[in-house]
């Protein structure tokens, strides 16, 4: 299988009034992703997702423009399926040589970022080309799946203190026993934000595992200040209490509450999570396969979170392609437990592909579909290229 093209869509969908929310991220009006196509010499293709953006917005030219005249380049003729070679001669670079010959890592001086979300589309996308012509799930090359079903929680809860109960209800209703809601910036205050979390854990009773994200948004002392407000509530975990940047004070803020803290979808490279690992800063590890380094580095975090005890919780906020990129990894991984579930205005993870993903009475059964199971609707994407 050798590689013949690689092709990258920007795609950018609007998002039915009816499904908009807001958020710290302002008023989510529209959708974007970039959907990496790699096709082999016969005529086999993989698909991928590269992320620009952790949220569900953003600009994906930078994204496109490294994969066609970057990564592109170097992989042209290559064997699709020596994944790990490739993943190496991309983080490395030019001096990819140096790194095979003394067995470690040279990486390109640009380290993380843009290279790395581009890289994992493309990782992303051989996985699915190598299971695919071995006509197995990716799980059957990620050493089998660990369960035959797990739960999701759903991810969602903007809404303000009066209704922030009838919607997390509403999803709970739909069988699922997690739900995820937001909290931080988007509130003005920690006390607005406790006294949407009271209302929540009011409504749902104490049988419902309830998560709650702050995208990064309080400082150390308001972190803290809700941690102690809320404790009280039998939070599942506090995702991203404060700005991602600062390792430091999130390992602070763990060492101050017993509620589980957890991070990990803004890091680029297992390298990172290690550095939170080693600070004692979380609980709960969080890879996106979009933005991380695709399934290869996703696994690697799956091993680590094995290793030190801690759990996996893949970060599944996208299109129908991260999404089982990440159910993929987390039934392949001893150390996952629960799925994210988009439960916002989401068309990519519906309406960008030809098959259904569903969660039945709020649970994912492993994959059986060949590869990633789900394959691009080419007129949604004619649609909707940027």
């Amino acid at each position: 299988m050798k590689i013949a093209n690689i092709e990258a869509f920007w795609l950018r969908t609007p998002i039915p009034k009816e499904k908009q929310h807001t958020s710290d991220y302002g008023l989510l009006t529209s959708f974007d992703m970039t959907l990496i196509v790699v096709t082999t010499d016969t005529g086999l293709q993989g698909f991928g997702e590269s992320k620009a953006a952790v949220g569900s917005s953003g600009s994906c030219a930078a994204i496109v423009s490294c994969i066609e005249n970057d990564i592109k380049p170097q992989l042209i003729g290559k064997n699709a399926g020596q994944i790990t070679q490739i993943w190496e001669a991309i983080y490395n670079g030019t001096r990819n040589h140096y790194a095979m010959t003394k067995g470690r890592k040279f990486p390109i001086l640009g380290r993380r970022g843009l290279t790395i979300s581009a890289l994992s589309g493309v990782d992303i996308a051989l996985w699915d080309l190598k299971a695919k012509s071995l006509g197995v799930p990716i799980t059957e090359l990620l050493g089998g799946v660990c369960r035959d079903e797990m739960p999701a929680y759903a991810s969602g809860g903007w809404a303000d203190v009066d209704q922030i109960g009838a919607q997390l209800l509403s999803y709970t209703a739909k069988g699922f026993g997690g739900v995820k809601m937001r909290v931080g910036a988007m509130d003005h205050s920690v006390a607005h934000s406790v006294a949407r979390v009271a209302a929540a854990r009011k409504a749902l009773g104490s049988d419902i595992k309830i998560m709650i994200d702050a995208h990064g948004t309080f400082s150390v002392p308001e972190a803290k200040k809700f941690c102690q407000a809320t404790e009280q509530y039998d939070l599942y975990w506090f995702e991203e209490p404060i700005n991602p940047d600062n390792k430091k004070g999130t390992a602070e803020i763990r060492a101050f509450t017993s509620i589980p803290i957890a991070a990990g979808e803004s890091e680029y490279t297992a390298f990172d999570l290690r550095d939170l690992i080693e600070i004692n800063a979380l609980d709960v590890l969080q890879p996106d396969a979009a933005i991380i380094g695709g399934i290869s580095e996703t696994m690697r975090v799956a091993h680590m979170a094995s290793i030190h005890q801690l759990e996996l919780a893949p970060h599944c906020w996208g299109s129908a392609f991260s999404f089982m990129a990440g159910v993929s990894v987390a039934f392949a991984a001893p150390s996952a437990t629960i799925i994210e579930f988009s439960s916002g205005g989401n068309p990519m993870m519906y309406e960008l592909i030809n098959e259904n993903i569903e969660a039945l009475n709020g649970m994912i059964q492993a994959p059986k579909g060949i590869g990633l199971g789900v394959t691009p609707n080419w007129d949604f994407v004619k649609e909707f290229k940027q």
